[in-house]
């Protein structure tokens, strides 16, 4: 038996990186998957591709996350097509890295509502779906640098923060129903984002971590693969961090 055989999972911005590793473990473990990302670009087939190949259901839905009506509009299409929501991850995300005395305005707001309102957003339209049937995993992906900030990621690291009051807060308010909530941390992970980071610095960085290396997306899918799953049903309100020991 899979572990999340007969499950349905919504992944936001799961066309690359963590969110596409998170959709394919899912998959891999008989879960049908619906995933969202900005764009129905050439990104989104190939995942839907992937995720079909491996013999469960899966469509790409293009969706600004942060904004409020598409939200509710593509969660709605999404629970018509597959007929029920297991399953929240909470991924779409940005990054509009710079010093605090150089950031702008629109730097501050983009991020914040990409990353954060984006969480309330999704959570506010699945929560509906989730109550009928008192049960659900909300999994939102926090990091790192919301536990314990970083220079010159002022915007990121109040986003991700604020993910992770949201979600103790979630699990408190419908835990009465069934329903879960946690977040994972990830640390540095090496992605399409990091790939940016000059080698330098990623050496620097990864000389840092206990464990000597960055993460991959594969090894948050695992976390979020446990945290969907029946395994983890007495874990609510949580921040898992997936770091390498980087904060401890």
């Amino acid at each position: 038996m899979k572990l999340l055989e007969g499950k349905t999972a919504i992944v936001t911005g799961a066309s690359r990186g963590i969110g596409k590793a998170i959709a394919l473990k899912f998959a891999q473990e008989g879960c049908n998957v619906a995933f969202t990302d900005l764009f129905a670009d050439e990104n989104m087939k190939a995942t839907e591709d992937e995720l079909n190949a491996l013999g469960i259901k899966a469509k790409g839905y293009a969706s600004d996350a942060s904004n409020f009506e598409d939200t509710d509009k593509v969660v709605g299409e999404i629970v018509k097509e597959f007929g029920r929501i297991d399953v929240l991850v909470n991924n779409a995300g940005i990054t509009k890295d710079t010093l605090l005395m150089r950031m702008t305005e629109d730097q501050w707001d983009a991020v914040i509502n990409v990353n954060l309102k984006s969480v309330f957003n999704f959570t506010k339209a699945a929560q509906r779906t989730m109550l009928k049937q008192r049960a659900g995993s909300i999994i939102n992906l926090s990091s790192v640098v919301g536990v314990s900030g970083n220079a010159g990621q002022a915007n990121y690291s109040a986003s991700k923060a604020g993910i992770i009051g949201f979600t103790k807060s979630v699990a408190r308010e419908l835990g009465s129903r069934g329903i879960r909530s946690n977040a994972i941390a990830p640390g540095f992970i090496i992605t399409e984002m990091t790939g940016k980071i000059p080698e330098d610095a990623r050496k620097a960085w990864e000389a840092s971590i206990p464990l000597k290396r960055g993460g991959t997306p594969e090894e948050v899918a695992g976390v979020a693969t446990f945290l969907a799953s029946d395994l983890s049903s007495y874990v609510s309100g949580q921040t898992i961090t997936v770091c390498g020991a980087m904060n401890t």
